[in-house]
């Protein structure tokens, strides 16, 4: 494995729809090597003093830290949301060949 750092980010959205075309745009555009989307999530939060609860679409977003700066501005662009969820978490490990095709993949 090399040294660049791979993340995970987390992103939610409205729709399974909406979740594929952010997905396609990100692999599209280099800032993502692989998207996983899963179609249904439970999502219970706090917006403007109220607590809501939605059904929301989960992208598990496979990416490398130096992307992540040009990743969250594309999905700024793109997303619904006022104030999407862009969570980075780090990789700390895994199975070298994957996480060296991630970093051959992304810009």
């Amino acid at each position: 494995m090399e040294e660049s750092q791979k993340v995970v980010v987390l992103i939610t959205t409205d729709s399974p729809e909406s979740a594929r075309s952010l997905a396609e745009q990100l692999v599209t555009n280099g800032k993502a090597a692989c998207v996983n989307i899963v179609p249904k999530v439970d999502s219970v939060f706090q917006w403007e003093g109220n607590t809501e609860s939605e059904q929301e679409t989960l992208l598990f977003v496979k990416s490398k830290l130096s992307a992540l700066p040009a990743l969250v501005d594309l999905v700024r662009q793109l997303h619904k949301y006022d104030v999407p969820e862009i969570i980075a978490l780090p990789i700390i490990g895994g199975y070298d060949a994957y996480l060296d095709w991630v970093d051959s993949e992304v810009d």
